[in-house]
Protein backbone atom coordinates (compact mmCIF):
# COMPACT_ATOMS: atom_id res chain seq x y z
CA UNK A 1 0.00 0.00 0.00
CA UNK A 2 1.41 3.49 -0.93
CA UNK A 3 1.24 6.00 2.01
CA UNK A 4 1.45 8.87 -0.40
CA UNK A 5 -1.93 10.23 0.51
CA UNK A 6 -2.78 8.07 3.30
CA UNK A 7 -2.03 11.13 5.69
CA UNK A 8 -3.05 14.28 7.19
CA UNK A 9 -3.32 17.11 5.30
CA UNK A 10 -0.61 19.21 7.12
CA UNK A 11 2.22 16.47 6.36
CA UNK A 12 1.53 17.51 2.43
CA UNK A 13 1.86 21.27 4.07
CA UNK A 14 4.53 21.06 5.78
CA UNK A 15 6.74 18.68 3.44
CA UNK A 16 5.59 21.07 0.24
CA UNK A 17 7.32 23.96 2.64
CA UNK A 18 10.83 22.00 3.44
CA UNK A 19 11.19 21.12 -0.26
CA UNK A 20 9.72 24.84 -1.25
CA UNK A 21 12.29 25.97 0.54
CA UNK A 22 15.58 23.81 0.29
CA UNK A 23 15.20 22.21 3.59
CA UNK A 24 16.46 18.44 2.85
CA UNK A 25 18.45 17.91 5.66
CA UNK A 26 18.19 14.68 7.68
CA UNK A 27 15.67 14.71 10.37
CA UNK A 28 14.86 12.01 12.44
CA UNK A 29 11.56 11.51 14.13
CA UNK A 30 10.86 9.50 17.55
CA UNK A 31 7.57 7.25 17.59
CA UNK A 32 6.58 6.60 21.22
CA UNK A 33 3.91 5.97 23.59
CA UNK A 34 3.88 8.99 26.16
CA UNK A 35 1.92 7.15 28.72
CA UNK A 36 0.33 3.96 29.57
CA UNK A 37 -3.50 3.15 29.53
CA UNK A 38 -4.43 2.49 33.41
CA UNK A 39 -5.11 -0.88 33.10
CA UNK A 40 -1.86 -1.64 31.28
CA UNK A 41 1.68 -3.25 32.67
CA UNK A 42 3.31 -3.22 29.03
CA UNK A 43 2.75 -2.73 25.89
CA UNK A 44 3.30 -5.48 22.99
CA UNK A 45 5.35 -3.83 20.28
CA UNK A 46 2.94 -4.40 16.89
CA UNK A 47 3.01 -2.71 13.03
CA UNK A 48 6.17 -2.85 12.10
CA UNK A 49 5.92 -5.37 9.42
CA UNK A 50 2.78 -2.64 8.02
CA UNK A 51 4.92 0.04 7.95
CA UNK A 52 7.90 -1.33 6.23
CA UNK A 53 5.82 -2.41 3.50
CA UNK A 54 4.08 1.21 3.16
CA UNK A 55 7.58 3.17 3.60
CA UNK A 56 8.88 0.93 0.97
CA UNK A 57 5.70 1.36 -1.37
CA UNK A 58 5.69 5.17 -1.18
CA UNK A 59 5.64 7.38 -3.99
CA UNK A 60 2.79 9.17 -5.42
CA UNK A 61 1.01 7.97 -8.58
CA UNK A 62 -0.25 10.45 -10.96
CA UNK A 63 -4.12 9.84 -10.48
CA UNK A 64 -2.79 11.22 -6.75
CA UNK A 65 -0.72 13.91 -7.99
CA UNK A 66 -3.38 15.39 -10.50
CA UNK A 67 -6.04 15.22 -7.75
CA UNK A 68 -3.29 17.60 -5.48
CA UNK A 69 -2.91 20.00 -7.87
CA UNK A 70 -7.27 20.55 -7.71
CA UNK A 71 -6.69 20.94 -4.04
CA UNK A 72 -4.37 23.98 -4.90
CA UNK A 73 -0.72 22.28 -4.29
CA UNK A 74 1.29 24.18 -7.47
CA UNK A 75 3.29 23.08 -10.68
CA UNK A 76 6.82 22.80 -9.31
CA UNK A 77 5.57 20.83 -5.73
CA UNK A 78 3.80 18.83 -7.85
CA UNK A 79 6.70 17.70 -9.67
CA UNK A 80 8.56 17.28 -6.44
CA UNK A 81 6.14 15.11 -5.18
CA UNK A 82 5.91 13.26 -8.28
CA UNK A 83 10.08 12.04 -7.33
CA UNK A 84 9.83 11.88 -3.64
CA UNK A 85 10.72 8.67 -2.24
CA UNK A 86 11.40 6.82 0.87
CA UNK A 87 15.27 6.77 1.57
CA UNK A 88 15.98 6.61 4.86
CA UNK A 89 16.67 4.54 7.76
CA UNK A 90 14.33 2.76 10.53
CA UNK A 91 15.56 1.59 14.01
CA UNK A 92 12.49 -0.36 15.70
CA UNK A 93 11.74 -2.77 18.25
CA UNK A 94 10.87 -5.75 16.67
CA UNK A 95 7.33 -6.89 17.15
CA UNK A 96 6.78 -9.42 19.69
CA UNK A 97 8.85 -7.53 22.25
CA UNK A 98 7.33 -5.96 25.29
CA UNK A 99 8.10 -1.98 25.94
CA UNK A 100 7.37 1.05 28.40
CA UNK A 101 6.06 4.18 28.14
CA UNK A 102 8.37 6.58 26.64
CA UNK A 103 10.37 4.12 24.92
CA UNK A 104 10.58 4.28 21.32
CA UNK A 105 8.86 1.52 19.20
CA UNK A 106 10.40 3.17 16.15
CA UNK A 107 12.66 6.01 14.60
CA UNK A 108 12.72 7.35 10.87
CA UNK A 109 16.22 9.08 9.80
CA UNK A 110 15.73 10.74 6.44
CA UNK A 111 15.28 14.25 4.41
CA UNK A 112 12.91 16.01 6.59
CA UNK A 113 9.72 16.18 4.19
CA UNK A 114 10.15 12.10 3.43
CA UNK A 115 10.11 11.61 7.25
CA UNK A 116 7.22 14.64 7.86
CA UNK A 117 5.36 12.61 5.43
CA UNK A 118 5.62 9.45 7.11
CA UNK A 119 3.85 10.48 10.65
CA UNK A 120 0.42 9.63 9.69
CA UNK A 121 0.36 6.12 8.33
CA UNK A 122 3.30 5.01 11.23
CA UNK A 123 1.57 6.24 14.02
CA UNK A 124 -2.22 4.41 12.59
CA UNK A 125 -0.08 1.04 12.02
CA UNK A 126 1.87 1.01 15.12
CA UNK A 127 -0.59 2.47 17.75
CA UNK A 128 -3.52 0.16 16.92
CA UNK A 129 -1.30 -2.76 16.39
CA UNK A 130 0.69 -2.25 19.51
CA UNK A 131 -2.90 -1.69 21.27
CA UNK A 132 -4.14 -4.90 19.70
CA UNK A 133 -1.28 -7.37 20.59
CA UNK A 134 -0.91 -6.03 24.47
CA UNK A 135 -4.72 -7.08 24.67
CA UNK A 136 -4.19 -10.40 22.92
CA UNK A 137 -1.18 -10.42 25.19
CA UNK A 138 -3.25 -10.20 28.18
CA UNK A 139 -6.11 -12.92 27.47
CA UNK A 140 -2.74 -14.85 26.65
CA UNK A 141 -1.51 -14.10 30.44
CA UNK A 142 -4.91 -14.46 31.74
CA UNK A 143 -5.73 -18.33 30.46
CA UNK A 144 -2.34 -19.15 32.12
CA UNK A 145 -2.32 -22.08 29.35
CA UNK A 146 -5.26 -23.56 31.29
CA UNK A 147 -6.85 -23.72 27.44
CA UNK A 148 -6.09 -22.58 24.33
CA UNK A 149 -7.64 -19.77 22.50
CA UNK A 150 -8.87 -19.09 19.11
CA UNK A 151 -9.32 -15.49 17.40
CA UNK A 152 -12.90 -14.86 16.67
CA UNK A 153 -12.59 -11.34 15.78
CA UNK A 154 -12.71 -10.99 12.52
CA UNK A 155 -16.74 -9.55 12.27
CA UNK A 156 -16.45 -7.29 15.06
CA UNK A 157 -12.94 -5.66 14.31
CA UNK A 158 -12.67 -1.96 12.18
CA UNK A 159 -12.26 -3.55 8.93
CA UNK A 160 -10.47 -6.26 7.40
CA UNK A 161 -7.33 -4.96 7.26
CA UNK A 162 -7.81 -4.70 11.27
CA UNK A 163 -9.13 -8.02 11.23
CA UNK A 164 -6.25 -9.56 9.94
CA UNK A 165 -4.07 -7.91 12.07
CA UNK A 166 -5.90 -9.30 14.75
CA UNK A 167 -4.98 -12.39 13.85
CA UNK A 168 -1.08 -12.45 13.24
CA UNK A 169 -1.18 -10.94 16.03
CA UNK A 170 -3.21 -12.92 18.41
CA UNK A 171 -0.92 -15.45 17.36
CA UNK A 172 2.12 -13.87 17.22
CA UNK A 173 1.08 -13.48 21.61
CA UNK A 174 0.13 -17.33 21.81
CA UNK A 175 -2.84 -17.88 20.59
CA UNK A 176 -3.44 -21.48 18.78
CA UNK A 177 -5.78 -20.61 15.78
CA UNK A 178 -7.98 -18.50 14.19
CA UNK A 179 -11.38 -18.24 12.54
CA UNK A 180 -10.16 -16.28 10.10
CA UNK A 181 -9.62 -18.32 6.94
CA UNK A 182 -7.45 -15.60 4.76
CA UNK A 183 -5.24 -14.67 7.60
CA UNK A 184 -4.84 -18.41 7.97
CA UNK A 185 -4.04 -19.26 4.71
CA UNK A 186 -1.58 -15.98 4.79
CA UNK A 187 0.42 -16.50 8.07
CA UNK A 188 0.16 -19.63 8.12
CA UNK A 189 -2.24 -20.49 10.86
CA UNK A 190 -4.56 -23.45 12.01
CA UNK A 191 -7.90 -22.37 11.03
CA UNK A 192 -10.82 -23.76 13.37
CA UNK A 193 -14.61 -23.08 13.21
CA UNK A 194 -17.82 -24.70 14.34
CA UNK A 195 -21.03 -24.08 13.52
CA UNK A 196 -23.43 -21.39 13.68
CA UNK A 197 -27.08 -21.50 15.67
CA UNK A 198 -28.62 -20.39 11.77
CA UNK A 199 -27.24 -23.80 10.68
CA UNK A 200 -28.90 -25.90 13.92
CA UNK A 201 -32.46 -23.81 13.21
CA UNK A 202 -32.20 -24.72 10.04
CA UNK A 203 -33.24 -27.90 10.39
CA UNK A 204 -36.38 -29.74 12.07
CA UNK A 205 -34.70 -30.94 14.68
CA UNK A 206 -31.05 -30.33 16.54
CA UNK A 207 -30.76 -33.78 16.37
CA UNK A 208 -31.18 -33.73 12.69
CA UNK A 209 -28.36 -30.75 12.65
CA UNK A 210 -26.12 -32.57 14.21
CA UNK A 211 -26.24 -35.98 12.18
CA UNK A 212 -25.65 -33.72 9.31
CA UNK A 213 -23.13 -32.02 10.40
CA UNK A 214 -21.56 -34.68 11.50
CA UNK A 215 -21.76 -36.77 8.71
CA UNK A 216 -20.19 -34.30 6.48
CA UNK A 217 -17.26 -32.86 8.92
CA UNK A 218 -16.66 -36.37 10.42
CA UNK A 219 -13.11 -35.48 11.06
CA UNK A 220 -13.38 -32.14 12.48
CA UNK A 221 -16.90 -31.62 14.54
CA UNK A 222 -18.09 -29.30 17.27
CA UNK A 223 -21.66 -28.93 18.17
CA UNK A 224 -23.12 -25.73 18.96
CA UNK A 225 -25.09 -26.89 22.10
CA UNK A 226 -26.72 -23.80 23.40
CA UNK A 227 -29.12 -22.92 20.60
CA UNK A 228 -32.49 -24.26 22.43
CA UNK A 229 -31.82 -25.76 26.16
CA UNK A 230 -27.44 -25.98 26.33
CA UNK A 231 -27.94 -29.02 29.01
CA UNK A 232 -30.45 -30.70 26.09
CA UNK A 233 -28.48 -29.96 23.84
CA UNK A 234 -25.27 -31.86 24.97
CA UNK A 235 -27.39 -34.84 25.30
CA UNK A 236 -27.96 -34.55 22.30
CA UNK A 237 -24.62 -34.34 21.03
CA UNK A 238 -23.78 -37.80 23.18
CA UNK A 239 -26.18 -39.37 21.59
CA UNK A 240 -25.25 -38.38 17.80
CA UNK A 241 -21.57 -38.65 18.96
CA UNK A 242 -22.75 -42.42 20.25
CA UNK A 243 -24.90 -43.06 17.27
CA UNK A 244 -22.27 -42.35 14.61
CA UNK A 245 -19.28 -43.73 16.91
CA UNK A 246 -16.94 -40.09 16.48
CA UNK A 247 -13.73 -40.57 17.50
CA UNK A 248 -11.08 -37.61 16.48
CA UNK A 249 -11.91 -34.32 16.97
CA UNK A 250 -15.37 -34.04 18.50
CA UNK A 251 -16.19 -31.11 21.17
CA UNK A 252 -18.92 -29.36 21.86
CA UNK A 253 -19.41 -25.27 22.46
CA UNK A 254 -21.01 -22.91 24.56
CA UNK A 255 -21.60 -19.76 23.62
CA UNK A 256 -23.97 -18.42 26.36
CA UNK A 257 -24.77 -18.14 30.04
CA UNK A 258 -23.20 -19.61 32.96
CA UNK A 259 -19.72 -20.92 30.67
CA UNK A 260 -18.17 -22.11 33.46
CA UNK A 261 -21.23 -23.85 35.09
CA UNK A 262 -22.49 -25.46 32.41
CA UNK A 263 -18.80 -26.42 31.15
CA UNK A 264 -18.94 -28.29 34.50
CA UNK A 265 -22.39 -30.04 34.02
CA UNK A 266 -21.75 -30.96 30.26
CA UNK A 267 -18.10 -32.18 31.28
CA UNK A 268 -19.64 -34.55 33.54
CA UNK A 269 -22.40 -35.42 31.17
CA UNK A 270 -19.58 -36.74 28.71
CA UNK A 271 -17.74 -38.32 30.82
CA UNK A 272 -20.43 -40.04 32.57
CA UNK A 273 -21.49 -41.18 28.79
CA UNK A 274 -17.21 -42.68 28.30
CA UNK A 275 -16.43 -39.53 25.91
CA UNK A 276 -14.22 -38.47 28.18
CA UNK A 277 -11.78 -37.27 24.73
CA UNK A 278 -14.78 -34.90 23.58
CA UNK A 279 -13.98 -31.10 24.02
CA UNK A 280 -15.39 -28.12 25.51
CA UNK A 281 -15.32 -25.11 23.51
CA UNK A 282 -16.80 -21.57 25.11
CA UNK A 283 -17.58 -18.37 23.91
CA UNK A 284 -19.28 -15.57 24.15
CA UNK A 285 -18.26 -11.92 24.44
CA UNK A 286 -15.00 -12.93 27.05
CA UNK A 287 -12.34 -11.03 27.57
CA UNK A 288 -9.74 -11.66 29.66
CA UNK A 289 -11.35 -10.97 32.93
CA UNK A 290 -13.69 -13.68 31.74
CA UNK A 291 -10.35 -16.14 31.12
CA UNK A 292 -9.21 -15.67 34.08
CA UNK A 293 -12.16 -16.69 36.04
CA UNK A 294 -12.25 -19.82 33.81
CA UNK A 295 -8.47 -20.40 34.47
CA UNK A 296 -8.42 -19.60 38.26
CA UNK A 297 -11.87 -21.73 39.20
CA UNK A 298 -10.21 -24.56 36.69
CA UNK A 299 -13.20 -24.83 34.60
CA UNK A 300 -13.34 -27.84 32.30
CA UNK A 301 -12.84 -25.87 29.23
CA UNK A 302 -10.69 -26.93 26.73
CA UNK A 303 -10.16 -23.99 24.52
CA UNK A 304 -11.75 -20.50 24.25
CA UNK A 305 -12.84 -17.93 21.27
CA UNK A 306 -12.22 -14.29 21.64
CA UNK A 307 -13.36 -11.64 19.41
CA UNK A 308 -14.79 -8.39 19.85
CA UNK A 309 -13.09 -7.38 23.33
CA UNK A 310 -9.59 -8.56 21.39
CA UNK A 311 -10.33 -7.28 18.18
CA UNK A 312 -11.13 -4.01 19.20
CA UNK A 313 -8.91 -3.74 22.34
CA UNK A 314 -12.26 -2.88 24.04
CA UNK A 315 -11.11 -1.34 27.13
CA UNK A 316 -8.31 0.58 25.80
CA UNK A 317 -9.04 1.08 22.08
CA UNK A 318 -6.29 3.71 21.53
CA UNK A 319 -2.79 4.79 22.94
CA UNK A 320 -1.58 8.32 23.52
CA UNK A 321 1.07 7.45 20.36
CA UNK A 322 3.13 10.13 19.04
CA UNK A 323 5.61 10.81 16.67
CA UNK A 324 8.23 13.85 17.35
CA UNK A 325 11.19 15.31 15.55
CA UNK A 326 13.78 15.13 17.80
CA UNK A 327 16.97 15.95 15.05
CA UNK A 328 17.23 18.07 12.37
CA UNK A 329 19.93 19.06 10.13
CA UNK A 330 22.75 17.97 12.96
CA UNK A 331 21.20 19.12 15.95
CA UNK A 332 18.67 18.00 18.35
CA UNK A 333 15.69 19.62 19.07
CA UNK A 334 12.98 18.92 21.61
CA UNK A 335 9.30 20.37 22.52
CA UNK A 336 8.61 22.00 26.12
CA UNK A 337 5.07 22.33 25.51
CA UNK A 338 2.93 21.43 28.84
CA UNK A 339 3.34 17.80 30.16
CA UNK A 340 4.34 16.87 26.62
CA UNK A 341 7.66 17.35 26.61
CA UNK A 342 10.27 15.53 24.31
CA UNK A 343 13.86 14.54 24.84
CA UNK A 344 15.90 15.35 22.27
CA UNK A 345 18.71 13.24 19.37
CA UNK A 346 18.34 9.61 18.35
CA UNK A 347 17.71 7.57 20.89
CA UNK A 348 18.58 3.50 22.24
CA UNK A 349 17.07 1.89 24.89
CA UNK A 350 18.90 -0.96 27.07
CA UNK A 351 17.72 -3.64 28.83
CA UNK A 352 19.52 -5.29 31.53
CA UNK A 353 18.08 -8.41 33.49
CA UNK A 354 15.29 -7.53 35.64
CA UNK A 355 14.61 -6.18 38.10
CA UNK A 356 16.95 -3.40 36.16
CA UNK A 357 15.11 -0.91 34.87
CA UNK A 358 15.26 -0.45 31.09
CA UNK A 359 17.78 2.93 30.03
CA UNK A 360 16.73 5.64 27.75
CA UNK A 361 19.62 6.75 26.30
CA UNK A 362 21.27 8.61 23.35
CA UNK A 363 21.68 6.20 20.38
CA UNK A 364 25.41 6.97 20.51
CA UNK A 365 26.28 6.57 24.32
CA UNK A 366 27.80 3.59 25.00
CA UNK A 367 25.53 0.59 26.01
CA UNK A 368 25.79 -0.70 29.61
CA UNK A 369 27.84 -3.98 30.59
CA UNK A 370 25.49 -7.09 30.08
CA UNK A 371 22.59 -4.93 28.42
CA UNK A 372 21.05 -5.67 25.26
CA UNK A 373 19.25 -3.08 22.97
CA UNK A 374 15.88 -3.12 22.04
CA UNK A 375 15.65 -0.82 19.11
CA UNK A 376 17.77 -2.50 15.56
CA UNK A 377 18.41 -1.09 12.20
CA UNK A 378 15.32 -2.66 9.97
CA UNK A 379 15.63 -0.26 7.10
CA UNK A 380 18.46 1.29 5.18
CA UNK A 381 18.25 3.63 1.76
CA UNK A 382 14.09 2.67 1.85
CA UNK A 383 14.80 -1.06 2.14
CA UNK A 384 14.56 -3.43 4.52
CA UNK A 385 17.49 -5.11 5.63
CA UNK A 386 16.38 -8.56 6.74
CA UNK A 387 13.09 -10.23 6.88
CA UNK A 388 11.33 -10.79 9.76
CA UNK A 389 9.11 -14.16 10.47
CA UNK A 390 6.11 -14.63 12.71
CA UNK A 391 8.21 -17.86 14.60
CA UNK A 392 10.71 -15.09 15.49
CA UNK A 393 8.04 -12.64 16.82
CA UNK A 394 6.53 -15.51 19.30
CA UNK A 395 10.27 -16.02 20.39
CA UNK A 396 11.17 -12.48 21.21
CA UNK A 397 7.17 -12.27 23.04
CA UNK A 398 7.99 -15.41 24.95
CA UNK A 399 11.16 -14.42 26.58
CA UNK A 400 10.37 -11.17 27.62
CA UNK A 401 6.49 -12.00 28.74
CA UNK A 402 8.65 -14.71 30.93
CA UNK A 403 10.87 -11.87 32.08
CA UNK A 404 8.30 -9.41 32.87
CA UNK A 405 7.39 -9.09 37.35
CA UNK A 406 3.90 -10.46 38.50
CA UNK A 407 3.06 -6.86 39.50
CA UNK A 408 3.06 -5.70 35.03
CA UNK A 409 1.45 -8.99 34.61
CA UNK A 410 -1.86 -8.38 37.07
CA UNK A 411 -5.07 -7.59 34.50
CA UNK A 412 -6.85 -5.26 37.55
CA UNK A 413 -4.14 -2.93 39.00
CA UNK A 414 -0.98 -3.15 36.78
CA UNK A 415 2.02 -1.20 37.63
CA UNK A 416 4.86 -0.78 34.72
CA UNK A 417 8.39 -1.19 35.05
CA UNK A 418 10.11 2.13 35.12
CA UNK A 419 12.75 2.94 33.05
CA UNK A 420 15.56 5.59 33.70
CA UNK A 421 16.99 8.46 31.57
CA UNK A 422 20.54 8.14 30.99
CA UNK A 423 22.10 11.52 32.60
CA UNK A 424 24.07 12.21 29.06
CA UNK A 425 20.24 12.26 27.80
CA UNK A 426 18.90 14.03 30.74
CA UNK A 427 21.83 16.77 30.20
CA UNK A 428 21.52 17.46 26.52
CA UNK A 429 17.71 18.07 27.34
CA UNK A 430 18.30 20.05 30.21
CA UNK A 431 20.56 22.29 27.89
CA UNK A 432 18.85 22.55 25.57
CA UNK A 433 15.64 23.62 27.77
CA UNK A 434 17.72 26.25 28.92
CA UNK A 435 18.48 27.92 25.61
CA UNK A 436 15.38 27.85 24.40
CA UNK A 437 14.06 29.61 27.76
CA UNK A 438 16.77 32.11 27.05
CA UNK A 439 16.03 33.03 23.65
CA UNK A 440 12.58 32.96 24.38
CA UNK A 441 13.10 35.43 27.39
CA UNK A 442 15.51 37.71 24.28
CA UNK A 443 12.86 37.70 22.05
CA UNK A 444 9.98 38.68 24.34
CA UNK A 445 12.16 42.08 25.63
CA UNK A 446 12.91 43.24 22.57
CA UNK A 447 9.56 43.16 21.31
Amino acid sequence: MSAALVTDLYELNMAASYLRRGMVGPATFSLFVRQLPTSRGFLVAGGLESCLSCLEAFGFADDELEWLAGQGFDHDTIERFRRLRFTGEVWAVPEGRIVGANEPLLEVSAPIAEAQLMETILLNQVTFQTALATKAARCRIAAADRFELVDFSLRRTHGVDAGMAAARLSAMVGFSATSNVEAARRYGLRPAGTMAHSYVEAFPTEGEAFRAFAEDFPGRTTFLVDTYDTLDGVRTAIDVIGDLDLRDNVGIRLDSGDLAGLARAARAMLDDAGLHRVRIFASGGLDELDLQRFAVSRAPIDAVGVGTQMGVSADAPSLDSAYKLVAYDGRPVLKLSAEKMTMPGAKQVHRSSPPTPDLLALRDEPAPPASEPLLVPVMRHGRRLAPDTLDQAQTRFERDLAALPASALDLGTPQAPSTRVSEQLTALAADLAARIHQRTRRTAATS
